[in-house]
């Protein structure tokens, strides 16, 4: 496709093969172990743990979305984490030094313990401010996740990006919250982008999902090798399931995100609501930086209430938003994160995933669960 079309068009097309007289425009799942294979494996599909058709149409179409017209390398697996896992675990050894946030995904400290385990060194730094760019020195790999989740933060990626390149040192984005179609890391010079399609990508709360994009084959062909060695692999099934679900990419999103800046927009005249951030808000302290490096600000907005009974009171009367612990989906979801432990929030922080329903019932729900919560206290 042109580098040129449209995000929608994209999406709707994205790694379909070429048509062919009486087949589907989407070939179903393909499930299978082994594959027919006389004389030297010298074709594509060999052995169900190292590719799949399915597979492959799945990561040519994400591979189009990460950075249209170049040729982009990307490797899908069982989940979000497994591709974290991927990209950290094949690109370190002993002796390494990796700089991590420390206010990124509840999961990474579970990688640190078992990178420091191995014998890298890992350094963190906070997101907000470009803090990262502190411990760079002789390091083998910069993970940045912007905007981070739970809090919202926003680094430069750009600025990272040089600083790190000029030092010998790899950089890899979690671009899972922005999804290619709000921020693109390998334009802005990442070396790897990596997502749980978990969340917005496949958009449906119903299927569990990572990948890798790269840019370079020798650094995709490393992600690779690591998911055939750990056998991370996706199940035929998800992987087509997550292709169909491309194809509403655009759409989910466009909605998402102007219902998740009209929430923000409305929280902001709550005087019971502190801490409001979505970086889609110009009064957002990223907001700025945010709108010079993405397309779309996503479509989680996170603020804090009074206390631990006051969110619970809150979630408890939401009607259109199910307490779970995701978000990117088109059903509305909101958590109060401290219940987890590990996220350095208050105890009444809330992260509000917005999903796609009509924003005026939507933010009718929560403006009354709002009024519940206050009334009761």
């Amino acid at each position: 496709m042109s580098s040129t079309m449209g995000d929608g068009t994209r999406a709707v097309r994205a790694g379909l093969p070429e048509p062919q007289q009486y087949e589907p425009a989407l070939p179903g799942p393909v499930f299978a172990a082994h594959f027919h294979l006389s004389g030297e494996p010298t074709g594509p599909y060999t052995y169900g743990r190292d590719a799949n058709p399915t597979w492959t149409h799945l990561e040519r179409a994400i591979g189009e979305l990460e950075a249209p017209g170049e040729s982009v390398e990307t490797t899908v697996f069982a989940s979000g984490m497994a591709a974290v896992s991927a990209v950290l675990l094949s690109q370190a050894r002993s002796g390494d030094v990796i700089v991590l946030p420390d206010d990124g995904y509840q999961a990474l400290p579970l990688v640190r313990a078992q990178l420091e385990a191995y014998g890298v060194e890992v350094r963190t730094a906070p997101t907000g401010g470009d803090a990262q760019l502190a411990a760079l020195e002789g390091a083998r790999l910069l993970w940045i996740e912007t905007p981070t989740n739970p809090g919202l933060d926003v680094c430069d990626v750009r600025r990272l990006v040089e600083a790190a390149h000029a030092g010998g040192t790899l950089v890899a984005v979690d671009n899972t919250l922005a999804t290619p179609l709000g921020q693109r890391p390998l334009e802005l010079g990442a070396d790897f982008s990596v997502a749980s399609d978990t969340k917005g990508m496949t958009g449906h709360g119903d299927i569990l999902l990572g990948h890798v994009a790269c840019l370079d084959p020798e650094l995709a062909a490393g992600v690779r090798r690591w998911r055939k060695v750990a056998g991370a692999i996706p199940g035929p099934m998800e992987a087509w399931l997550a292709h169909r679900s491309l194809a509403t990419l655009e759409l989910r999103i466009e909605r998402q995100c102007a219902n998740a800046l009209a929430l923000a927009e409305t929280l902001t005249e709550h005087p019971e609501v502190t801490g409001l951030r979505y970086p889609g808000l110009p009064t957002d302290p990223s907001h700025q930086k945010a709108a010079r490096q993405m397309r779309r600000f996503g479509s989680v907005v996170s603020f804090v209430l009074a206390d631990r009974e006051t969110a619970e009171r809150f979630l408890s009367a939401l009607r259109l938003a199910e307490d779970a612990t995701s978000f990117g989906g088109v059903r509305s979801t909101a958590e109060r994160r401290a219940r987890w432990g590990g996220d350095a929030v208050p105890e009444g922080f809330i992260r509000f995933s917005v999903g796609a329903e009509n924003p005026a019932d939507l933010l009718a729900d929560v403006e009354r669960a709002l009024a519940e919560a206050v009334d009761g206290s």
